[in-house]
């Protein structure tokens, strides 16, 4: 045993200083005000211009805006900021996110953007402005002697949004790749190492599934367990149950991988598909081949679906070696992200 004692963090609420929120002002923009649930069409048309330009292989549904903006979690009023233009347009969105159940890491999210068509006038940084403040507000209100992430995602058709996160002060510090396999081509015989018994994913595998992918995800870059609302958001809207499998090692789940089926992404992408979410083993069962065992069952049955591709996302630098799985089981890279942060 260590006779070194570690440093400990003061409380969030000790090291963060929070200013006041900035009042942002821009010749373009009449009105700036929070978001309601009144908004979803209209945030949802943003969101759908933006994605066109951002990333046109995987569109942001009207579900997904309805949900985040009535996740309990977030205090519209205070968390959400909408810009008008004279006209009455939406032109831009910025909402700052903060998951419950932070057990060795306090987040908050940067999410929104601007319109494409009022780009590069000066809106983007009142935005930025305006999110950074707000997260260090929240990280100020936390009593957690905790890490504090700002964290901002940019895609990387989308340097201007990369752009404005560094001059915000936010650091690129990870970069996950979007991986395609094509169904046409031969699924890999793989079996597992160990007496599993798959099954397609059931409602009622819910709350067991929920806990092993947090364990899983224990030693994944900055993951966090998800709330039950959070989980319930993984398993709603495009979700898939008849793409996704769960691996019981007796009645114990050693393994998921959950799929979605967005028929609105097909044609951006140019192409039918499923999107894996979740790739998860428990850690006690890691090296036994389960994971390519599951992805094998989720390729042959999307193949049977009569799709063209299946496509995830990976962090470049998983510590389970996901990447080359993924690669072993066919998988192609084709896009990549940017995580950004500043710590607090």
């Amino acid at each position: 045993m260590s006779t070194i004692d570690e440093p400990r963090l003061a409380p969030l609420s000790e090291r963060v200083a929070a200013a006041a929120s900035p009042v942002p002002s821009h010749p373009l923009i009449r009105e700036w005000r929070a978001a309601t649930l009144g908004d979803v069409d209209d945030v949802h048309e943003l969101y759908q211009a933006m994605d066109a330009v951002d990333h046109p292989n995987y569109l942001t549904t009207r579900d997904e805006v309805e949900e985040q903006l009535g996740f309990t979690f977030i205090d519209l009023e205070r968390d959400t900021l909408l810009a008008i233009t004279h006209d009455g347009v939406l032109a831009a969105i910025g909402i700052v996110m903060e998951p419950p159940r932070q057990e060795t890491l306090v987040r908050e999210f940067m999410n929104g953007g601007v319109h494409p068509a009022l780009r590069g006038r000066g809106i983007g940084r009142e935005l930025i402005a305006w999110q950074r403040v707000r997260g260090e507000q929240k990280l100020a209100a936390s009593d957690k002697a905790l890490p504090g992430w700002l964290v901002g995602y940019a895609d990387a058709r989308s340097p201007g949004r990369r752009r404005l996160l560094e001059a915000a002060g936010f650091e690129a510090v990870r970069y996950f790749q979007t991986m395609e396999r094509e169904l046409a081509d031969p699924i890999p015989e793989v079996t597992p190492r160990t007496d599993v018994r798959i099954v397609p994913y059931e409602s009622e595998f819910a709350a067991a599934v929920h806990a092993a992918r947090d364990d899983a995800f224990r030693d994944h870059w900055g993951s966090q367990p998800l709330s039950d609302e959070h989980f319930a958001s993984l398993v709603s809207g495009t979700f898939e149950p008849a793409l996704s499998f769960v691996a019981f090692a007796g009645e114990e789940v050693a393994g998921v991988v959950l799929s979605d089926v967005n028929e609105e992404d097909w044609a951006g992408q140019g192409f039918s598909s499923a999107y894996v979410s979740t790739v998860a083993v428990t850690r006690p069962f890691r090296g036994r081949r389960i994971a390519p065992v599951l992805l094998r069952c989720v390729l042959e049955a999307a193949r049977a679906r009569g799709l063209d591709r299946v496509v995830l996302d990976v962090d470049a630098e998983n510590p389970t070696g996901a990447l080359g799985l993924y690669t072993g089981m066919g998988f192609r890279a084709t896009q990549s992200e940017i995580g950004l942060l500043r710590v607090y």
